[in-house]
């Protein structure tokens, strides 16, 4: 009998390291930055005291503990440059000097940000104001970093971009110049993040941390909800320790001059996307004056942990009814047992949805523990789908663990395309909504450069093998592209047409090999038009 019992746990042993070997693991460098930053609670009304007591304050009242370390200065510290164009500091709004200050939140166990722009003036001076003119990077990438950096010792920047307008700058050739100034300072390991107020291409995960993807936040529904829907089919340029960042957290905030607040559902919402999208929480309210329920939402663990998962992956869309989204990522192991997810009701009524386990990514009964309440939701237990009634701007959030199903479709809305980019003026693929597409959105203006390719870089097999692919497209004209698995090409389809290019969808059929594990799918047309793009679907030859 012992040596039967030994068996079966050797054998459970065996399928463990079974699903360990395809359940691919890795670490980031970077978690999602983590901290507090001045400018939607004070603008330019800042100083030295200020600093100290928000920064005391984030010590206090557990906000570091939790993770929250960086106490980021924002515009507003900055004066003239002198003669020799050396960069300057208000002495009267910070007596003791900018390292001064940076030393003191080092005392308190945090790390110290600052703020510049990439042109020549900063975003509050409105390039009117005397304080912000000429005081930006453009001339002084070098000189200003080395004073940042290796002699103030600021461990975050963040990079506006109203200056490098105002100047006639490229973004990539600027910021790429600043990134270099930035690696060529003796301290090490600076969060470097671009404010563009829009995606500014792929190009910024080479450069820095994290980037701004849109307009700058407000602290009422409207404007979080416009920062949702542009960030809903961004998720796959959130990797490998780079971000995006969906802007400052406005949680138990009021606009300097205004009553706007978010409700505590909206709060819940709020943390619940930004936490499950990876991107940075940075909290923009006076530290002092937060609502103890806003605190609490600030301070969830459980949000916290699905931001500060060391995948770093984005949340894309798994299932849609009108504006009620349901998004997901894996955590801890990529294809391992445990997801993150996010259901949200971004309507102004009530709705319920049946959250589809599939659609989750399992296969059988799976588990749900509520990130809200910190329970386990044995009430929600199924195997096949589970109803979640939402007020109004309201969300659930869960951690679901089970065993998980082969996926078989995948959206092009989730895929990565190289040379995407949502800057006014800059020719771009792009992610557009249609009610005919499969989940309400599409790829488009693809095709005609070596670059402008299309990937999903994370379509699994289980055991490896030959599978039956199937890719949805419309083409008003005719079209083509080329299909690459893992680096090598396999077929190419060529004078497809379906008269239109955001309707009328039709699909194309081949078969591919897959490896063990996570592979890449990529369509390219460098040479001609390639077709929009709707989802692919793959499945096991023979099933």
């Amino acid at each position: 009998m012992k040596r039967f019992l030994t068996t079966i746990a050797l054998c459970g042993m065996l399928f463990a390291a079974c699903e360990r070997d395809y359940s691919i693991s890795y670490e980031v460098d970077h978690t999602p930055t983590m901290g507090m930053s001045f400018w939607n609670a004070f603008q330019l009304n800042i100083n030295e005291d200020l600093v100290k007591d928000q920064a005391l304050a984030v010590k206090e009242l557990g906000y570091a503990d939790a993770g929250y370390k960086f106490i980021n200065i924002d515009d507003g510290f900055q004066r003239p440059r002198d003669a020799e164009g050396n960069f300057m500091y208000d002495d009267k709004l910070f007596p003791n000097g900018m390292r001064a200050v940076a030393d003191y939140i080092h005392s308190l166990g945090l790390k110290a940000g600052i703020y510049t722009d990439a042109g020549d003036n900063t975003c509050g001076s409105e390039n009117v104001y005397a304080y912000g003119l000429g005081t930006g990077l453009v001339g002084h990438e070098a000189a200003d970093c080395k004073l940042f950096f290796d002699e103030w010792d600021y461990d975050f920047i963040k990079i506006d971009f109203c200056g490098g307008q105002h100047a006639g700058l490229n973004e990539r050739e600027q910021y790429t110049k600043i990134a270099e100034a930035i690696r060529a300072c003796n301290k090490k390991d600076i969060i470097f993040n671009i404010c563009r107020w829009r995606f500014p291409g792929t190009w910024a995960a080479d450069l820095a941390t994290s980037w701004r993807t849109t307009y700058d936040i407000r602290p009422w529904f409207s404007r979080m909800k416009y920062i949702i829907d542009e960030n809903l089919w961004l998720q796959a340029y959130t990797r490998g320790g780079h971000y995006n960042d969906c802007d400052m957290l406005e949680i138990g905030s009021k606009w300097p001059g205004s009553d706007a607040h978010l409700s505590h559902d909206e709060e819940l919402t709020h943390m619940a996307y930004w936490c499950i999208t990876s991107s940075p929480l940075i909290m923009g309210c006076d530290m002092r004056k937060v609502p103890e329920t806003s605190r609490e939402v600030m301070l969830n663990k459980d949000l916290i942990a699905m931001n500060q998962d060391r995948l770093g992956l984005g949340a894309p869309v798994v299932q849609r009814e009108g504006e009620v989204y349901v998004v997901a990522k894996d955590m801890e192991r990529i294809f391992g047992p445990k997801r993150a997810v996010v259901v949200m009701n971004l309507t102004d009524e009530e709705k319920t949805i049946d959250v589809s386990v599939e659609a989750l990514g399992f296969k059988g009964k799976i588990a749900l523990y509520d990130c809200f309440t910190h329970q386990d939701r044995p009430d929600l237990a199924c195997e096949t789908s589970f109803p979640l009634t939402l007020a109004p701007h309201a969300s659930a959030a869960f951690f679901a663990t089970g065993k998980r199903a082969e996926k078989t479709v995948y959206q092009a809305e989730e895929s990565y395309m190289k040379q995407f980019s949502t800057i006014e003026g800059v020719q771009s693929p792009a992610y557009l909504q249609s009610e005919s597409a499969s989940m309400g959105a599409y790829a488009a203006g693809l095709g005609s450069d070596s670059d402008n390719w299309l990937q999903w870089d994370n379509v699994f097999s289980r055991k490896g093998g030959e599978y039956v692919a199937t890719i949805r497209f419309a083409c008003a004209q005719r079209c083509g592209f080329t299909v690459s698995v893992n680096g090598e090409e396999i077929t190419w389809f060529e004078n497809l047409s379906t008269g239109d290019d955001a309707s009328g969808w039709d699909s194309v059929n081949f078969k591919v090999n897959l490896k063990k594990g996570l592979n890449n799918i990529r369509l390219l047309n460098a040479t001609g038009a390639m077709p929009s793009i709707d989802c692919l679907t793959i499945r096991p030859a023979g099933k």
